[in-house]
Formats: C-alpha cells, sequence, structure tokens
C-alpha cells in the first residue's frame, strides 16, 4: 500500500477510509500510519485483524462481513484500499464504487489470477504460477472494463511484492498490479 501510494501521489491525510479484505490490517495499518482519519476494516474472516488495530479507536471492525454485500456509511469515504481474494476486479471494483463519496477514489490490488475463467486457470496455471505475459493481460481485460463499471483509471503500478504464493519448483508467486480508479 505504501508503494501504491507513493506512486500515486496519494496522502491519506485526514480521510476516512475502507479497507476490503483487511485480514490482518497490513493496509490498514499503513493507512493510519500515512495519517488516515478513520478506517473500516471489512473481513468475511473472524480474529485475524491485529490487537494492535482492533483497540485503535480510528477503525472500525467489520468481520464476517462480505465487503461485496455490506452497506457503506451514509456519506460514504474518500478512499476505498481492496485486496479481496478469489473475487475478480469486476465485483470488487463495483462493491468499492458504492462506498465512495464525492471525489472518492479506490486503490486495488489486481491479482490477475483471479481474473482467469475456470479453463483459463487450468490452461495457465499448470506450472503453478501465471506468466508475467498474461498477468498483463489481465491487467488489461480490467482496464478495458472499467468504463463499464462507470469508472476511470487514474493509473497503474506493478505491485513490488508478488503473489504469496510460490509455485511448483520454487518459482516466484504472481505479478499483482495496484491500481487507482475513481468515478467518470
Amino acid at each position: 500500500m505504501r508503494h501504491a501510494l507513493k506512486t500515486f501521489e496519494i496522502n491519506p491525510t485526514g480521510l476516512r477510509c475502507a479497507d476490503f479484505g483487511c485480514n490482518v490490517g497490513g493496509f490498514t495499518d499503513c493507512l493510519l500510519q500515512q495519517g488516515a482519519a478513520s478506517v473500516i476494516a471489512i473481513d468475511t474472516g473472524y480474529g485475524a485483524l491485529a490487537w494492535k488495530l482492533r483497540q485503535d479507536e480510528r477503525v472500525e471492525v467489520r468481520e464476517r462481513t462480505n465487503a461485496l454485500h455490506t452497506d457503506p456509511p451514509d456519506s460514504g469515504v474518500d478512499l476505498v484500499v481492496v485486496d479481496l481474494g478469489w473475487t475478480p476486479q469486476r465485483y470488487a471494483l463495483q462493491a468499492a464504487k458504492r462506498w465512495l463519496g464525492p471525489r472518492g477514489r479506490i486503490i486495488s490490488l489486481v491479482k490477475p489470477h483471479y481474473e482467469l475463467d475456470e479453463a483459463q486457470r487450468r490452461q495457465e496455471l499448470r506450472s503453478g504460477r501465471l506468466d508475467d505475459a498474461i498477468a498483463q493481460e489481465m491487467l488489461d481485460q480490467v482496464l478495458l472494463g472499467l468504463g463499464d463499471l462507470g469508472l476511470q483509471s487514474l493509473g497503474t503500478t506493478v505491485s513490488p511484492i508478488r503473489g504469496a504464493k510460490s509455485g511448483r519448483g520454487g518459482n516466484k508467486g504472481n505479478r499483482e498490479f495496484l491500481l487507482l480508479a475513481e468515478c467518470i
């Protein structure tokens, strides 16, 4: 997240944020360290969010909650950050858009292997890792679909961290991307 904030020149100081797929709270913690006023930390899991963050008065914890189906606060938020497993961007971004207040933005971690359909996944992941060229094609497809969601890209960057899962034979994980988007 720090890489995205720096690359996209976003200063979260004073922003109301939501973290879709917070897990232990890496993105939440980063936003708070960078001055975010508040973070709504949402995850389908239970008990994973770090104790330090649970105790922070700036964090509203929503566990056992699917970010795709939960309601935003009445005034929306200024920034939604997204790191959802098993969820194609068309669903994640559509849900994040509902949470945006005026001039709100979305930073989403694009995991290209979740953009593949089942047949593509079987074909492309035989080596245990998605080829970087295919990963780029999946990002391009996500970008092409933004207009249908009423969103536009303000930039993308390659994540400095590859996907956590190692492939067979010690291959590095999949290439992932960070996407900055806003409403059209």
